[in-house]
């Protein structure tokens, strides 16, 4: 797995999601930057009324994506890529941006209706977007890729969740902590999309917003240092130096790695999950909730991440030779009192806990792709509560390689998919009302 993540890692993916958001944010022709007054106004209009709102389906999606992604994956992207990795974390989201966009639209373009109202995913518009020309490709594509989502909902959705989560407290028996975890997120889930984006409502809002309220009080306190760390990671992500090789060029070709996996780990741009989520809004139309994949990798990777990075960067704790979990609780500790390590703990606990029951809604959602009978399902929910015990006690090693062979793997048959799209369809027209020359500008459907 590590020679396979250090090809898929080191080269391919960096030069196809970046490649591949450049080549969307033209065709887009970068509205979302250029026009923010716009852009926000087409989030606060996005509502049709009734069903599961647009921010509902957000706070699903950003369920699958905050909390680990932001603390641990962080953290693991600082110690094994440098602070260079916070750089790439940027670059690969401001090109992820449009790659979300194109994903959200396309899955809400290609949605269904079932008797609990719209449901779908990168499986259904994968399989659509082949079926028309290829249709013996557009079922192996599509059916590869609910594989692959089921894998993942195990493994990063459930198993990296639970393993950071059991590294919190050591007082805290992991197995019984896997165990009530496991318990709850079965229940839940077996109520429906409509439970578990009503758990997330109530849950991703106020930690995310106690979590910035936090970091924005240990930068602000530590403001003077604040233009060191950022030298040191534009430096550490891009200098002359690097280019030209050696043991620098080598640092660097790890923080490109680390920097663009570790983006998709915490905002799930181009990897297809995030997509089932927001095809279950009841929006006016695939743009508006475009909009809201475009606001969601925002707030995850350069809001949150960033923070997280600045905090862990302005302690010491790297040169202590701690990782994870651990690095990020000791970081707000050391930085602002042991009252908001404890927060940040609990923080991570409750934050696991949505991802587990949000991916594990994507897995369910994926095996509806095969089949709609009950017993597969419910063979899953029971497989997914066994993982999350299991992920207490994993070695790390293996979870992550794991990991980042999967989302890899996702990455590259959803992107590709995205290209096919976009040559063949003629996918992601310049929005109405995005430019005020209206020459060659087609309406939105």
């Amino acid at each position: 797995m590590e020679a396979i993540n250090e090809v898929l890692s080191g080269i391919f993916m960096p030069v196809l999601l970046m490649g591949a958001g450049i080549l969307f944010a033209v065709r887009l022709r970068f509205f979302y930057l250029l026009h923010p007054v716009r852009f926000f106004r087409t989030l606060a209009q996005a509502h049709k009324g009734g069903g599961v709102s647009p921010f509902r389906a957000l706070s699903q999606a950003l369920a699958g994506t905050l909390g680990v992604g932001n603390m641990a994956g962080v953290a693991t992207a600082i110690v094994a890529g440098g602070p260079g990795a916070i750089f790439w974390m940027w670059i690969s989201a401001l090109c992820a941006m449009s790659v979300k966009y194109a994903e959200v639209r396309m899955a809400v373009e290609h949605r269904r209706t079932g008797p609990q109202g719209y449901y779908g995913g990168a499986m259904y518009y994968i399989r659509d977007i082949f079926g028309k020309k290829l249709p013996r490709v557009g079922a192996v594509a599509g059916g590869g890729f609910a594989v692959l989502c089921i894998a993942n909902s195990l493994m990063t959705g459930n198993i990296v969740q639970m393993y950071a989560a059991a590294s919190v407290f050591p007082w805290l028996s992991p197995l019984v902590l896997g165990g009530v975890i496991g318990a709850l997120a079965f229940v839940i889930a077996c109520g429906g999309a409509g439970r578990v984006s009503e758990v997330t409502m109530g849950l991703i809002p106020f930690l995310s917003g106690v979590y910035i309220l936090i970091s924005a009080a240990i930068i602000l306190r530590n403001g003077d240092r604040l233009p060191a760390v950022l030298q040191e990671i534009v430096a550490g992500g891009l200098s002359l130096r690097a280019a030209v090789g050696g043991t620098a060029g080598f640092a660097v070709n790890r923080a490109i790695r680390f920097g663009v996996t570790r983006g998709i780990f915490s905002n799930e741009a181009g990897c297809g999950t995030s997509p089932t989520a927001h095809a279950a809004a009841n929006t006016k139309s695939a743009h508006h909730q475009g909009c809201f994949g475009i606001f969601e990798v925002f707030a995850d990777t350069i809001v949150l991440c960033s923070m997280t990075a600045f905090v862990i960067l302005l302690s010491d704790g790297t040169k202590l030779g701690m990782d994870g979990i651990p690095l990020t609780i000791y970081a707000y500790t050391s930085l602002a009192g042991r009252g908001a390590g404890i927060f940040i703990g609990i923080s991570v606990i409750l934050f696991a806990f949505a991802t587990v029951i949000c991916q594990t809604q994507y897995g369910t959602v994926a095996i509806g792709y095969f089949t709609k009978k009950k017993g597969p399902q419910r063979v899953y929910l029971v497989l997914s509560t066994l993982c999350t015990v299991f992920g207490t006690v994993i070695a790390e090693g293996v979870m992550w390689q794991a990991a980042d062979l999967i989302i890899s793997l996702m990455t590259a048959l959803n992107v590709l998919c995205l290209f096919w799209c976009v040559k063949r369809e003629g996918i992601l027209q310049v929005p109405s009302g995005a430019r005020r020359n209206k020459r060659s500008i087609k309406k939105d459907p």
